[in-house]
């Protein structure tokens, strides 16, 4: 099952206000970026982020599970908790570097 469009809006309203927060589709689903920052991975409507250590006591209750085949295990962020998903989201702003600017066409 894909994520909906209704709920890639709903997850980033939770986390308005962390900086700016923008989405983009990515093999058929969702990677939710904040300052340019890709911070949260959203799939069949689940809000993934990466396990590191500096989230490890936050997320210590949090389930885990694999957003896709193939994938290392991530936290699944409970997005309806606002307090949390705010928190997670100011953590890994300092921490994840800024996304590579793309390529435009091949070199020769």
């Amino acid at each position: 099952m894909a994520t909906s469009k209704d709920y890639i809006e709903y997850v980033c309203e939770q986390i308005r206000g962390t900086g700016d927060v923008f989405y983009r589709k990515m093999f058929g689903e969702y990677m939710v970026y904040v300052d340019a920052r890709p911070i949260l991975l959203i799939c069949d409507n689940t809000c993934y982020v990466k396990i590191l250590p500096e989230l490890a006591e936050l997320l210590v209750e949090a389930e885990k599970g694999f957003p896709y085949d193939g994938a290392k295990e991530h936290y699944i962020l409970d997005i309806d908790c606002r307090p949390l998903s705010l928190d997670v989201v100011n953590i890994l702003k300092q921490i994840t570097p800024l996304s590579k600017p793309k390529k435009v066409g091949k070199k020769l």
